[in-house]
């Protein structure tokens, strides 16, 4: 990226808005952990071998390239308007309030959602590594309601502690990923040459139509979270020059350590046979504890249990800025309460608490397999969702000759990049939302994100005409830019 100019102009707001006490490296720092490279790599990694054969590794390096171009569609964004939630403000300002009401809502639910999955499985990681083997359902809840308490406070504390705990996580996913990758490939059982063996799961039909795309769908979670140095944008100083690097770096870091260490593990894979078969479903585990001793598959479900609460409490934080934000405009229910800020620091307390509260409920009422996967389709369609509509507007400004770059900006490859970014996004959608069976024919929850998304959609549809007509919006301005008070 290009620095367009050496002035960094801040946000001026009415009221006093968030203390700025986040730098380059606390923000990289947040969003790092966000997209958390060892959540990644188990997120994937054995469901994307089993489907795909050794070969599904290059999922990895394709679904990082069409990422990194959305990254760099968000740097250009944050440095012309570094506003407290991100998607939700870059859209509005890209194609006006209504529009960027329905990214806020659907980046809303998508991460609150996500905060439920992630403190569940922090739990399910947490409990085995300190020897819990046997909880409940229930039990199992309530330890993740505790860790999602235990995240709550560290955002509402303040920014030291928060970045304190930020700084732990990012070096234990450096110690993990790298100490797998190189155990790994010390004890290396097959070729390079590995990766371009699919193994025959391509079955009798197009093993890049079938089982590679599938796993470049679910690879996309892996790539995710990057925006949320820019959800805390007010809060953080020389916001327009720190941010668009804090974003794209956190990615590029993350996904070189999931290659990396990905690569290094299936090199490293005693059997893959029974990984095939399904007889190994935990490859990773089984990889450490067959090269490394048994004790090395408990540290690795602690490496992973403080992945996925770091990733939690960087969700929580990212979301609760979007839903602030919502707030402070006045266009969602009970503004007036959700836009308050407390403590010397000033920060969302009233949102976050909202966040941990709803997250809580949803754990609680959702406990059975099929009501997790349609409350993870859901938590799905909203995170592309909100990722697809800033990407496709900034494309459509570009188009009609509108675009004014910020202070940093991709210079003469910005419009190149942008209408390759929104094509990308817009496939990896389709492709995360396309029905196939992955339910063992349960047609409902083949079709879950896209019922989601429809159901979502109207929902935000109805709440959206009663808010923003209150807020004195008229779907006259659903389709132009607002203007924001600027330095």
């Amino acid at each position: 990226m290009v620095d367009a100019t050496s002035q960094d102009n801040e946000v001026v707001s009415g009221t006093a808005g968030p203390v700025r006490d986040f730098t380059l490296r606390s923000a990289f720092a947040l969003a790092f952990s966000d997209v958390s490279p060892i959540v990644g790599i188990y997120s994937v990694f054995g469901l994307g071998l089993a489907i795909a054969g050794p070969a599904f590794w290059w999922a990895f390096p394709i679904v990082l390239i069409g990422q990194l171009m959305v990254t760099g569609v968000f740097g250009d964004l944050v440095s012309k308007w570094p506003f407290s939630g991100s998607v939700y403000q870059w859209s509005r300002e890209l194609l006006g309030p209504r529009y960027g009401w329905f990214t806020s809502w659907a980046y809303s639910w998508g991460f609150v959602i996500t905060i439920a999955v992630v403190a569940l499985a922090a739990a399910g990681f947490l409990a085995p590594a300190l020897g819990l083997n046997d909880l409940s359902q229930f039990q199992t809840d309530l330890l993740a309601a505790a860790i999602l308490a235990f995240g709550t406070m560290a955002n509402m504390i303040g920014s030291k502690f928060l970045k304190g705990l930020l700084y732990i996580s990012l070096t234990c996913e450096l110690l993990a990923s790298l100490g797998i990758g190189f155990a790994m490939f010390a004890h290396r059982q097959h070729p390079f040459s590995i990766v371009f063996d699919t193994m025959g799961t391509g079955g009798s039909g197009s093993w890049v139509l079938g089982p590679f795309l599938a796993v470049v769908a679910y690879t996309g979670f892996s790539f995710v979270g990057f925006e949320s140095a820019g959800s805390i944008a007010e809060e953080v100083r020389e916001a327009r020059h720190v941010l668009p690097k804090a974003i794209v770096l956190s990615l590029v870091a993350a996904g070189a350590l999931v290659m990396f260490a990905a690569l290094a593990l299936v090199l490293a894979i005693p059997n893959l046979d029974d990984v095939l078969s399904g007889k190994d479903t935990n490859p990773i585990v089984t990889t450490l504890e067959t090269h490394l001793g048994a004790i090395w598959g408990r540290i690795f479900l602690l490496f992973l249990a403080i992945g996925f609460i770091a990733s939690m409490i960087a969700v929580q934080a990212a979301v609760s800025r979007a839903i602030w934000a919502s707030a402070r405009a006045r266009e969602i229910p009970f503004s007036r309460q959700l836009s308050k800020l407390s403590g010397s620091e000033r920060l969302p307390r009233v949102v976050l608490a909202f966040t941990a509260i709803t997250a809580i409920v949803l754990m609680f009422i959702l406990a059975s397999p099929k009501a997790f996967t349609i409350l993870l389709s859901a938590s799905t369609a909203g995170i592309f969702l909100s990722y697809l509509l800033p990407v496709v507007a900034a494309a459509v400004v570009r188009a009609r000759g509108g675009w004014q770059p910020g202070p940093v900006a991709m210079g003469k490859w910005g419009t190149a990049v942008t209408y390759l970014a929104a094509i990308w996004i817009t496939l990896e959608t389709v492709n995360i939302a396309w029905p196939r069976d992955s339910y063992g024919g349960d047609q409902f929850l083949n079709w879950s994100i896209v019922i989601a998304i429809v159901v979502l959609g109207l929902a935000g549809l109805v709440i959206s005409t009663i808010m923003l007509k209150s807020a004195g919006e008229t779907a006259d301005n659903m389709f132009e830019p607002t203007v924001s008070a600027e330095e």
